[in-house]
């Protein structure tokens, strides 16, 4: 399972901009809900090696009748269960208000670690005012600048001692997920490939409780299926059970070689299905893409092309992803989607032999070379592929500072053409030779 670190506080008090600065960059998945757009981020952090999940989980509002204040509050409870360490951001310029303790409240019943991150902490002055946080009994408190960075390397060094260790598993079966938004049709594609009606299936989005581990092996096929959860118990989380999901997807994400991603047909891609599909991309996982539903949908000889030039539009610049269309209903193509899942495990494992690897794109790179950068020519001389769990290849020249993004998008795309990743992230580097 993935180790997730969720930011919680009162409006205000810096924790997006800590946020941005661990997970550098800004990742939101917006939706629409009562006529409130609702931004919710995650995204993937590093520390010291130790990789992790960071949630930012919106300014907490006690007792508030707002119906987006309402649903900030439930995604901090739902954060505080999903969490393995909650980090309770506070302002030293204000001290300790109602609010801030209504939430220290919430957070003494959770039993997880809590450490205070006192927040704005730009000198020594406020350094000795940060003492007052110690009043919530929560333990140390951790003074930063999120602003500027000060203080979060100590603060970091202590949260990853707290993570849980994942297990390595010995099992060598693909580990293959299915996520996606509630109700599209999880669980009864699992139902429909096993045979028999193992998951809860209703109409009600979210009725799948804790991540299940399914042992399939049928028609000659053998893997681990991980089907992702919903609801798990009865808090208050009618809007925000989008939310809920995508905590526990991140988990499954952890754990999966290939992530089946399901959209729902009718609905088509949605921000939270791009959001999901980065994820998975950044964690360097194999992707399919699942169009269930699809015999509701009146279709002609151009409804297939046109879907999926829609769906590659929305997912630029990694478009090489196969796109199965399929009814869990009608049990159209859906066993299609599981050989085409296991062709993609397949591709994150393939290695490529250094000397064809050479042959085939050393032409290539000769034939159109890197731009020239100051009158200065780059010259690629020797290719390999980097052992790891998904495609790296690593490229040594003489000037590998002047590569610039666009020309490693044209390499990707050769090594795409010429030796099949489809489905897969790759990484390319370019190293002084």
């Amino acid at each position: 399972m993935s180790n997730i670190i969720a930011i919680v506080g009162r409006p205000n008090v810096g924790k997006s901009t800590l946020f941005n600065r661990l997970t550098e960059s800004r990742k939101a998945i917006v939706d629409d809900f009562s006529g409130v757009t609702r931004d919710r981020h995650y995204g993937s952090a590093e520390w010291t090696n130790r990789q992790f999940t960071v949630i930012d989980t919106g300014g907490y509002v006690a007792n508030s009748e707002d119906v987006f204040e309402a649903a900030i509050r439930e995604q901090v409870v739902i954060a505080i269960e999903e969490a393995t360490v909650l980090l309770f951001m506070v302002d030293v310029t204000t001290g300790i208000t109602d609010l801030d303790d209504e939430i220290a409240q919430l957070l003494r019943r959770s039993k997880k670690p809590v450490f205070i991150v006192v927040n704005k902490v730009d000198n020594t002055q406020l350094q000795n005012e940060a003492a007052v946080f110690y009043g919530f009994g929560l333990g140390e408190i951790y003074p930063i600048s999120s602003m500027t960075g000060s203080g979060t390397g100590d603060l970091l060094d202590e949260v990853i001692a707290h993570f849980e260790d994942i297990p390595e598993e010995e099992n060598a079966l693909p580990k293959i997920t299915i996520v996606g938004r509630p109700n599209v049709g999880k669980s009864s594609l699992i139902n429909a490939l096993i045979g028999k009606e193992r998951n809860i299936v209703t109409p009600i989005a979210g009725t799948t409780r804790d991540s299940i581990h399914i042992h399939y092996n049928q028609f000659g096929h053998e893997f681990m299926f991980i089907d992702t959860a919903g609801l798990r118990k009865k808090t208050k989380v009618k809007e925000n059970i989008e939310f809920y999901s995508v905590m526990r997807t991140i988990k499954a994400l952890e754990e999966a070689d290939v992530v089946i991603l399901m959209v729902d047909a009718t609905e088509g891609l949605e921000s939270q299905d791009v959001n999901i599909f980065h994820l998975a991309e950044k964690n360097k996982k194999g992707i399919v893409i699942l169009v269930n539903k699809w015999d509701l949908i009146e279709k002609d000889n151009k409804t297939v092309k046109a879907f999926e030039d829609q769906i590659r539009h929305k997912l630029q610049p990694f478009t090489d992803v196969p796109i199965v269309f399929t009814s869990v209903i009608t049990k159209q193509r859906i066993f299609q989607a599981i050989e085409t899942a296991l062709e993609v495990h397949k591709n994150r494992g393939k290695k490529i032999p250094t000397s064809k690897l050479n042959d085939v794109m050393l032409p290539i790179i000769e034939k159109y070379p890197p731009p020239a950068l100051k009158g200065k020519y780059i010259k690629v001389k020797y290719i390999t592929q980097i052992s790891g769990t998904s495609p790296m290849f690593a490229f040594f020249c003489n000037l590998p500072q002047y590569i610039k993004e666009p020309y490693k998008r044209f390499i990707e795309n050769k090594l795409r053409e010429n030796f099949d990743f489809s489905g897969v992230p790759i990484q390319i580097y370019f190293r002084q030779k």
